[in-house]
């Protein structure tokens, strides 16, 4: 929030105290505590009636380093807390150098310098520059008129930095000149609220800092003081951790080695979903014919959503199928599992047939049987009177399930067994936003703090139940709401949008977003969720949304079947499920980088190019993994402007030839849209274009892009199943290609776009060679 009137003033009935000079220093094993006073010192009685903070520095991991202000340390912490993965027994992973007046505490790369006897400021560096420093006014508290205390920091913005993340937003995407409230709310896309709220910001200057805070945080970036970022809770204290990098992938490395790595989700997730829709009238029949609808079409199907009302009106969350339309749930999901499995139309073997995900949400209805026995046993939150907390917004009456009590927790996973035990194999879970704060807690938690948290004990139930039924590799979500600490349990969808080419825009913008917030994978309503999309905004948003991690047709009024919009939609959507299928092992490596490091699957061009300045505000194209450059077509009149790194780039779909760096403005029908293969890169092509899950390895194709003399480029494709990645060394000698291979299993081949012939490998063959010369010159796209 803000707390001054223009540079000199305060606002009305705002008081503030900030530290001014430091009178002591305590150093300890790898940390030090500044203990600050709130005006100059000149004499002794300068130190009555005036408030002392304490700022307590330490590193809980190489290149972090962490800063704790206290002003009143009496207060009762009642949690809940950020779960953050730091030293044992919260050892610091620092140490402190003194030299005269100044200290230093160091952390790998990352240092944070005080000179004790100058005016207070704080100096974060790396490789011999200042990345960020806490000077006048940047350490305080403020009380506001209500008597409420707000514990707040200001770190320094250089010329020229812009500001990301703070979790999926879909307001302009830097968020220099922003207000923003790190507060749970269901308000669309269309809003300054988010589904996903993180107190975690990068940089394009190299580093990042995460409040750990799990309740409000009020951020003004640039919007108050303008040259600062200030944040500040309505506590005592304040913690908040300045990561560095120094490329924005590094930060986003040690960002969620400290809040937790995305688990990495089953390969037939990132398949084509298929939902219901919202509120449209659908039975058995119905769910029949659009699977089948997708068979006899030839569009790919993964995954098939059954959206609310698989449950009867009014009892949601009850777990119990309507009899009156799904009289026969397991014989159903039997029925279609056993017609539409994948097939093995690669001869290795049946692959993993059709998956079912049903829509769940943390509401108990008082219509439903079950929400006298969650108020008998103590399972619903309670109001501090002791009723059960209930509103009528979303489902009459309903109460809301108390996570922090371990029975509840347990109660609804047997739930959620059940239908497991049924043949539902994953669960979109729902809301999460709108938890109320006059509530008590079972366990005690501050019900502001819980707020925001909610929805990570909810989350984390599921996902812990998926993963002891079905095993961690089988675990996945569709998750809406989130906050720090989230990405564990992917994947996260974008939440309610229109069905207009600017919300396609507003679903990118926060896509974007939360990757730069430690988010390695998201999807969005393909379409649009609210209204009815035109064809052509269908057509491009399915590009769109099957060139993003995950992909899922879902709307709310109406359904998402592309037969329903014209037959050019249901060639747009085979086409690209079948491209997206092809790219699996591609995309499988590209997540396991989000896993093992946190880079997200879909990436600001900010992460593979910080060091272009062009790439530092492009919110309208990203990278998909390392080596490919997508940018949606989000204009009526299939024209689409972009921005072009240095090289030249292939166009993966017409094999011509893009040099950067520049923009482009340029035109495309309904089959294409630009999808550039970054130069040097050496891209896996899997051979089968009907499934997600097939054996990646085997008859695989290596599409070699524009590598120079002496380059050579590692391409590890991974098996679905865990077995062994089949390793693949390409470089250019002079005019020769050569390719070495290991382990793959069967017959491999390479493609150099812009010849005329195949190279194909034998099965176990451990080297391919050909030569580029007069190949250059010939058409683009053809094999070679």
């Amino acid at each position: 929030m803000k707390f001054t009137d223009g540079y000199w003033l305060m606002r009305d009935g705002v008081q503030a105290s900030y530290a001014t000079e430091i009178v002591d220093t305590r150093v300890g094993d790898g940390r030090f505590t500044l203990h600050a006073a709130t005006r100059h010192v000149r004499h002794r009685g300068d130190t009555l009636n005036a408030p002392l903070l304490a700022v307590e520095c330490f590193s809980p991991a190489e290149g972090v380093i962490g800063v704790r202000t206290t002003h009143h340390a009496g207060s009762v912490d009642r949690g809940p807390h950020f779960a953050l993965h730091t030293g044992p027994d919260g050892t610091s992973a620092g140490t402190v150098h003194r030299d005269g007046t100044v200290i230093q505490l160091t952390a790998g790369g990352l240092s944070l310098r005080v000179d004790t006897a100058a005016p207070y400021r704080l100096d974060f560096a790396a490789d011999g520059r200042t990345l960020t420093s806490v000077a006048a006014r940047g350490t305080g508290f403020a009380t506001t008129p209500d008597g409420a205390h707000h514990s707040l920091a200001q770190l320094s913005l250089g010329v020229g930095e812009l500001v990301y993340g703070l979790g999926e937003r879909f307001t302009p995407f830097t968020r220099n000149g922003q207000r923003v409230d790190i507060w749970q709310a269901d308000g669309g896309t269309a809003s300054e609220q988010a589904y996903k709220n993180v107190p975690f910001h990068l940089t394009n200057r190299g580093y990042g800092v995460f409040v750990n805070h799990p309740g409000l945080v009020s951020y003004e970036v640039g919007s108050e003081a303008v040259g600062r970022v200030q944040f500040s809770v309505e506590d005592q204290s304040l913690e908040y951790y300045v990561v560095h990098g120094p490329t924005p992938k590094e930060v986003l490395d040690r960002y969620t080695a400290l809040t937790g790595r995305p688990a990495l989700p089953p390969a037939w997730s990132f398949g084509l979903w298929l939902s219901t829709s919202f509120t449209t009238s659908y039975d058995e029949e119905t769910v029949t014919r659009f699977v089948r609808g997708m068979a006899e079409r030839d569009i790919p199907l993964g995954v098939f959503h059954f959206d609310c009302f698989w449950m009867r009106a009014y009892q949601w969350c009850d777990f119990t199928w309507d009899p009156d339309v799904f009289p026969d749930p397991e014989g159903m999901l039997r029925r279609l599992k056993s017609e539409h499995g994948s097939g093995s139309e690669d001869g290795n073997g049946d692959g993993d047939g059709l998956k079912v995900c049903v829509w769940i949400n943390p509401y108990i209805a008082q219509k439903s049987p079950l929400f006298e026995e969650a108020a008998r046993l103590g399972y619903l939150v309670r109001r501090p009177d002791g009723s059960v907390w209930q509103w009528d917004m979303w489902q009459a009456g309903m109460g809301l399930v108390d996570f922090t009590h371990p029975g509840a927790r347990e109660w609804y996973a047997e739930k959620l067994r059940g239908l497991l035990g049924q043949g539902v194999d994953c669960f979109k879970t729902d809301f999460g936003e709108r938890i109320p704060t006059d509530v008590v807690w079972h366990d005690g938690s501050d019900p502001a703090r819980m707020h925001n948290y909610y929805t990570h004990l909810y989350n984390r139930t599921v996902f812990e139940t998926l993963t002891a039924a079905r095993g961690a590799d089988e675990a996945v979500l569709f998750a809406r709401s989130a906050t720090a600490g989230g990405q564990q349990f992917p994947v996260h969808w974008g939440g309610d949008c229109e069905s207009t080419f600017g919300a396609m825009a507003e679903s990118l913008r926060g896509g974007l977003s939360l990757g730069l917030s430690g988010f390695g994978f998201w999807s969005h309503d393909i379409g649009g969720f609210e209204g009815t999309p035109s064809p052509a905004v269908f057509k491009r948003w399915v590009q769109f949304g099957l060139l993003s991690s995950h992909s899922r047709l879902h709307g709310s009024t109406s359904y998402r079947v592309p037969w329903d919009f014209d037959d050019e939609a249901v060639a747009v959507t085979r086409d690209f499920a079948r491209l997206k299928h092809r790219l699996m092992p591609y995309l499988y490596r590209a997540a396991r980088q989000a896993a093992e490091h946190g880079t997200p699957v879909m990436r600001a061009m900010l992460l593979e190019f910080p060091g272009d300045p062009a790439c530092h505000t492009l919110d309208r194209q990203y990278m998909l993994g390392d080596d490919l450059l997508v940018a949606p077509v989000l204009s009526a009149d299939d024209t689409v402007e972009y921005y072009v790194p240095d090289g030249e780039w292939t166009h993966l779909l017409s094999g011509a030839r893009v040099r950067g760096p520049g923009w482009r403005r340029e035109r495309y029908g309904f089959d294409s849209l630009p999808l550039l293969a970054r130069p040097g890169s050496v891209i896996p092509f899997g051979s089968v274009p009907g499934r997600a899950v097939y054996d990646w390895r085997h008859d695989v194709t290596l599409r070699v892009h524009r590598l120079g003399d002496g380059d050579e480029v590692t391409t590890r494709v991974p098996a679905p199943d865990g077995a062994p990645d089949a390793v693949f060394r390409t470089r250019r000698d002079g005019r020769h290609i050569v390719v070495e291979a290991a382990g793959a299993p069967g017959p491999w081949h390479v493609l150099l776009p812009g010849a005329d012939a195949r190279l194909t490998a034998a099965p176990g063959a451990a080297e391919l060679s050909g030569t580029l010369d007069g190949l250059e010159d010939r058409a683009d796209g053809l094999e070679g």
